[in-house]
């Protein structure tokens, strides 16, 4: 591609920074996926949103169908806060369940001045359009640092659920509970726990939020996301919960958070996770905030670690005019290189491929003084002998999700000022598709 230079420059967002398309709505306040599902031939995706940049607004339910989870449709809001009910200050993170053909939520509600957030359960009529009255269903804690984020699935005949929570005296914890018929909860011991420490270079949080159990080679997986008072969100987290804890990184980009499961799909094991923005809020100036990242099909590597690609269906994406765009899928089949994608002689994002590791540096990806910068990487990054390309970037305005052959993934934001075409410096061998929804 042909480099051409804009007059454009600005250091507030601008157009081109809008992702395309990866799901969110038009305006406001993005973030958790909830309770993706497949009803049909239609697969539902919920997610915390707001209408507005106001932080302090009651977080509904968005609602968002597609048929082959790629292209998607935006709905009216599926939940919204019952005033004066047990979610009058925001309907908050949990998943979906189908019951006898209903999909039933299980899910956090807020109201100011609780200690936690009760997990809730409400039932929608409608094909997911709408959710009827929620109510409790299992006691609030006494004591917890945390306690909020149910996930319910159902395994060997028994409704299981893990509540993200965590303990002064025994660090994060998964609390159980089970059921015969998804009303009537029982508590048991706690699935997992795991007092604070280090792990591979990870810190394993205070508390775990946003649990998921998926069942990957007949093993128990729990992804959670860790947290703690002082410091708030962490990393994405997976571990087998039948063994002593052994944490590792789901993600190994700068912006990737509230990771969300489909247990079963037409593709095998999914996760859909939070793309906060890696911007400080004074490059909020456009109105909206926050995306969901692509749905990723999961499996467990030789290290017991999560890998993922994205769905196959992204292929149906490509276009034959990648120079005009933001939205762009770049491929490098085999071998080392690198791939630098130069939004202007100023701003440029590199890609380095280098025997088992794989780099991204945005240091120099913008001039504007509220975006955020500098390197991430991750080791184990390639297989030769896979059937998947070496590299498959996707680029999506300020989006960025990286995949490996060896099934590592790395998510990332970046906000160069100048809008498109851009020039892409490549390996030899590298194709390159603009990308329309």
């Amino acid at each position: 591609m042909t480099q051409t230079r804009s007059a454009h420059r600005s250091t507030g967002t601008v157009a081109h920074l809008r992702p395309r398309y990866h799901v969110r709505p038009p305006g406001g306040y993005l973030n958790d996926p909830n309770g993706p599902i497949e009803l049909g031939s239609d697969v539902h995706l919920f997610f915390q949103s707001r209408p507005t940049l106001d932080l302090q607004a009651p977080v509904e339910w968005g609602h968002a169908t597609s048929t082959d989870y790629v292209h998607w449709t935006l709905h009216r809001p599926a939940m919204a806060p019952q005033p004066g009910g047990p979610d009058t200050d925001g309907c908050w993170s949990g998943n979906t369940v189908l019951d006898d053909g209903r999909i039933r939520a299980f899910y956090s509600g807020r109201v100011d001045g609780s200690p936690y957030q009760s997990v809730l359960t409400a039932v929608s009529d409608d094909g997911g359009a709408s959710f009827g009255p929620a109510y409790q269903v299992v006691p609030d804690p006494d004591e917890a640092v945390m306690f909020r984020d149910p996930f319910v699935w159902k395994e060997n005949g028994t409704w299981w659920m893990v509540v993200g929570a965590g303990y002064v005296d025994r660090g994060a914890s998964l609390a159980l509970y089970r059921s015969p018929d998804l009303s009537e909860w029982t508590a048991v011991d706690p699935l997992a726990e795991l007092p604070r420490t280090r792990v591979g270079g990870e810190d394993t949080g205070s508390a775990w939020e946003c649990p998921q159990m998926l069942t990957i080679d007949g093993r128990r997986i729990a992804v959670v996301a860790s947290w703690s008072p002082e410091g708030g969100p962490g990393e994405v987290l997976s571990f087998d919960v039948d063994v002593p804890p052994a944490p590792q990184r789901v993600d190994h980009g700068t912006d990737f958070y509230a990771a969300s499961a489909v247990r079963e799909s037409r593709f095998g094991p999914l996760l859909f996770g939070w793309l906060p923005e890696g911007r400080d809020r004074p490059g909020w100036n456009d109105g909206w905030a926050g995306v969901i990242s692509l749905p990723r099909v999961v499996w467990l590597g030789a290290d017991s670690s999560l890998r993922s690609a994205p769905v196959p269906t992204m292929d149906t994406l490509r276009t034959d005019s990648p120079a005009s765009t933001a939205q762009l899928e770049i491929v490098v089949p085999e071998g080392s290189g690198r791939v630098v994608v130069h939004f202007s002689d100023e701003e440029y994002l590199t890609f380095e491929l280098d025997a088992d590791t794989f780099t991204i540096d945005r240091s120099h990806a913008s001039v504007a003084p509220y975006a955020h910068g500098g390197r991430m990487e991750v080791t184990d990054a390639f297989d030769p002998a896979s059937d998947r390309p070496a590299l498959r970037i996707f680029l999506d305005g300020s989006v960025v999700e990286a995949f490996t052959s060896a099934g590592r993934v790395l998510s990332t934001r970046v906000y160069p000022t100048t809008p498109p075409p851009w020039r892409i410096e490549a390996p030899a061998n590298t194709q390159c598709w603009g990308l329309a929804r």
